[in-house]
């Protein structure tokens, strides 16, 4: 005979079907909703499996982003658009086409993702420009898809880090935008910030090659009057942040603190429970404790991972030390950056192509204000110039670089054993 139900008192099919039903609602808060994709527990950043991982990484910079500095270039010459349009000046408006597609194409190849493996690095942050992610078939989604095939093969997490942002985060070189951070009121630019991370999300849903999303890099520089757009931050980062979990419960999302990423005030309690707060040091100082003290108090406040995104421009013994206080706090990093010209502060260093002096000395005379007597005067002869491009897309090819072991040591002390540098 079955018994009569009781007020208050539910059947245990019900209770399971109750149970599940929580659980699928709110997955996003247990573990086990994440599968084999990497993601956060605590204070910490875990494999499919619950292994902490210890993130040693590398910057790609310079690859789908070119910065001033890292061409040796001068004056107004610093962001993209701006070496861009000294390209096509000097080589004319067809050619540049072509060596941008070779540069992207062989700038990073599987031989640098093996590289980087060997090294010791298992991570990689890729700074990508939202222009490159305009459409579903986009040359940036190719380049990625590359990219992601290798560092799957090499046992490599990747980082995609939003570098440019349409309208701008920071309105200077490094995000290609016009001079002030229009991100932050454009509805457009927002707008278009979204779709760019929708189409992120909906193609790399699926894929554990990828450790999460880095939503904005370094927003909203110091400066007195643009620290008023502070309140604005974490409010878009969560209205992308829900546009990203409509397609992508997996992965993790990484937000950075206001002030080049450093000022982690602008945060409150964390609104997604899988996510990473990223700061970046770049200023000269004593590497000790108290530069990391302040992150690692928001970390045991909040009990959330905290990562250094970006570091390095120093001498090795720096970035030895700086890496030590780093990984004495259970802190992980990705340096910056991978390759560059003429320097030895990164794995690779790129030879400047015979002549390049003469295309730095004529790129300071550049300022904007077009085409002058003086600049025609200054021009190198184009074949010299012919020469230099040619020669700078072979000098930024593997083979063709330098591997800086100090630069290996300083930051993984044990893995640059047994490798052979490249001479140029």
């Amino acid at each position: 005979m079955k018994p009569p139900a009781l007020p208050g008192v539910i059947s245990l099919k019900a209770a399971i079907y109750i149970a599940l039903t929580l659980l699928l609602s709110f997955g996003l808060a247990c573990p086990m909703a994440y599968g084999q994709y990497v993601h956060t527990s605590g204070e910490q950043i875990v494999d499919a499996r619950g292994r902490e991982i210890h993130l040693r990484g590398i910057n790609l910079g310079n690859w789908m982003l070119p910065e001033g500095y890292m061409w040796q270039l001068g004056g107004h010459v610093q962001s993209a658009r701006e070496i861009e349009g000294l390209v096509t000046e000097l080589i004319g408006p067809t050619r540049d086409r072509e060596f941008w597609r070779t540069w992207r194409d062989t700038y990073i190849t599987h031989d640098d993702v093996q590289l980087i493996h060997q090294a010791g690095f298992n991570s990689i942050r890729i700074p990508l420009h939202y222009k490159f992610f305009a459409s579903n078939d986009a040359e940036g989604f190719q380049l990625l898809d590359r990219l992601v095939q290798w560092s799957k093969a090499e046992g490599i997490y990747l980082v995609l880090d939003m570098h440019a942002a349409p309208g701008g985060q920071t309105g200077t070189n490094i995000d290609d935008s016009s001079g002030y951070p229009w991100l932050f009121s454009d509805p457009e630019a927002q707008q278009q910030f979204l779709d760019t991370w929708q189409r992120i999300a909906r193609r790399y849903r699926n894929e554990p090659t990828i450790l999460g999303y880095d939503l904005l890099n370094e927003p909203i520089p110091g400066y007195p009057s643009l620290m008023v757009l502070n309140p604005l931050l974490e409010p878009l980062y969560k209205r992308v942040s829900g546009v990203i979990r409509k397609y992508d419960k997996h992965h993790i999302l990484i937000l950075g603190g206001a002030q080049w990423d450093n000022n982690f005030d602008v945060f409150g309690p964390p609104f997604d429970p899988n996510t990473i707060y990223e700061w970046h040091r770049y200023k000269v100082v004593t590497p000790d404790q108290n530069v990391v003290q302040r992150y690692v108090d928001f970390r045991q406040k909040y009990h959330v991972p905290v990562w250094l995104g970006e570091s390095g421009e120093h001498n090795d013994d720096w970035i030895a030390a700086f890496r030590t206080v780093l990984e004495k706090n259970d802190i992980g990093w990705a340096f910056w950056p991978y390759k560059k010209m003429g320097s030895t502060s990164t794995v690779e260093t790129i030879a400047p192509p015979e002549g390049w002096s003469r295309i730095v000395e004529y790129s300071k005379l550049l300022d904007g204000a077009g085409l002058t007597r003086e600049r025609l005067l200054q021009r190198p002869d184009q074949a010299l110039i012919d020469r230099a491009f040619t020669s700078l897309l072979q000098n930024i090819q593997l083979s063709h670089c330098a591997t800086n072991l100090g630069y290996i040591h300083a930051l993984i002390p044990s893995s640059a054993l047994g490798m052979k540098q490249h001479e140029n």
